[in-house]
């Protein structure tokens, strides 16, 4: 069997943290070295953004191989912009096909962009198409604050048409399939939720002293975690509003503070990320300059070290389809204080792995991350029980499920 896997808009080999790069990249670049563990060939296809990098790598091991199609400027572009050198890009990934002699046997579109390539490129190979959408336009734009958030009537239209000319939908929750069924009237007979997993040989429980040690935090401080895209539906700012109530609150350790990982931290406003930029200012205004760091993008092989130093790592989202930072957290053995929105309710298990609190309250926040600070006994057992949970996402069982639905998609054809 040989996989197609599109990956349009962001590079599976990425730094994390950064605008567009976050669940999505672990998804299809764990997902690839666990079918190529397998035998399962798989070419990983993402627009080239940057001509100095070689066009064809491979990093992910296993002979599979990653693919950086020139489709525009080789430079990040903004989403939308994007959309309109699809036809390049498929060009591109059709020549190299045709270059390399491979045909597919299936192919595994990840986020609309690589929908719309996968529906082309069907009409050449023939192969079905499984689609992961991740995140729905249709769900971002319920919850955004500003009319230059929401998403482009192109986007709703592609995600409509990929429910039908797809064979398979991978849904990561519950949750969103019932959003495809309620929201998109999908043929919920097409749907099979299957969950992202986790890599236990990375992320796993590591002394608390010993990970502070390995990322330069000093053992006595109480540190609280924020890792993922900074922008707006993440609600980092309610984060940071609880942090100073956490910080008047009475019984809070002396020595308490955020780092947020993500984003970049250029000083320079003209090139930093505006979301970036209002949080600073924000944390600023509220007297946080000593507490809340901003640590901008780090390496994913260094996060274990940051979830296991940290009494908690938050989530406080206005919007996740499921939440891989929990999971590797969770992992990990920290508890997760997490929205109740999206895939979050059904990952994080209130009172069990961690906690539930309300979109966009700074007060119940603030409640939940303070009983685990004032509690080591609750803080220990949630720990424990949320590294015990997160077993059962480990990727070699999820793989299982996913190339279940390959060869059903196969056997059907």
């Amino acid at each position: 069997m040989r996989i197609a896997m599109l990956s349009v808009h962001t590079c599976p080999l990425a730094t994390l943290g950064g605008k567009d790069t976050g669940g999505m990249n672990v998804y299809v670049r764990d997902l690839t070295r666990e079918l190529g563990r397998r035998g399962i060939g798989v070419d990983v296809f993402t627009r080239s953004q940057d001509e100095h990098q070689p066009h064809v790598k491979h990093d992910l091991g296993h002979g599979n191989r990653v693919v950086h199609i020139p489709a525009g400027p080789e430079r990040p572009l903004h989403k939308v912009e994007l959309s309109y050198y699809l036809p390049e890009f498929i060009g591109g990934v059709r020549e190299f096909a045709a270059l390399n002699d491979t045909r597919y046997d299936v192919i595994h579109s990840h986020y609309w962009l690589s929908g719309v390539v996968a529906r082309e490129l069907r009409a050449f190979w023939g192969a079905p198409i499984i689609h992961t959408f991740h995140t729905l336009a249709i769900m971002k734009n319920r919850i955004v604050m500003r009319p230059d958030e929401m998403e482009p009537e192109r986007r709703l239209e592609a995600e409509r048409h990929l429910l039908d000319v797809a064979d398979r939908i991978i849904s990561s929750t519950p949750a969103e399939e019932a959003q495809l069924r309620w929201l998109l009237h999908a043929d919920t007979r097409k749907v099979a939720v299957i969950p992202p997993g986790v890599d236990l040989d990375l992320f796993h429980s590591i002394p608390p002293e010993a990970a502070k040690a390995a990322i330069g935090v000093p053992p006595g401080d109480k540190l609280l975690l924020f890792v993922g895209r900074i922008e707006p539906l993440k609600g980092v700012d309610t984060l940071i509003r609880a942090m100073a109530l956490l910080k008047d609150k009475p019984g809070m350790p002396e020595r308490l503070c955020l780092s947020i990982i993500g984003g970049d931290t250029v000083d320079d406003l003209a090139l930093a990320n505006a979301e970036m930029v209002r949080l600073k200012q924000l944390s600023r205004e509220l007297g946080l300059g000593d507490i809340v760091t901003f640590m901008g993008a780090r390496n994913q092989d260094t996060l274990q070290f940051y979830y296991s130093a940290a009494e908690a790592v938050v989530m406080p989202s206005h919007y996740e389809s499921f939440g891989m930072v929990a999971l590797e957290a969770m992992a990990c053995g920290t508890p997760v204080v997490a929205s109740e929105v999206g895939g979050l309710v059904f990952l994080v298990r209130d009172g069990e792995t961690g906690f539930h609190v309300p979109d966009r309250d700074p007060e119940a926040l603030c409640g939940a991350i303070g009983a685990l600070l004032t509690d080591p006994a609750l803080r220990e057992r949630l720990g424990r029980q949320a590294a015990e949970y997160a077993r059962q996402y480990a990727w070699p069982l999820v793989a299982d499920k996913i190339v279940g639905v390959y060869e059903e998609v196969l056997a059907q054809k």
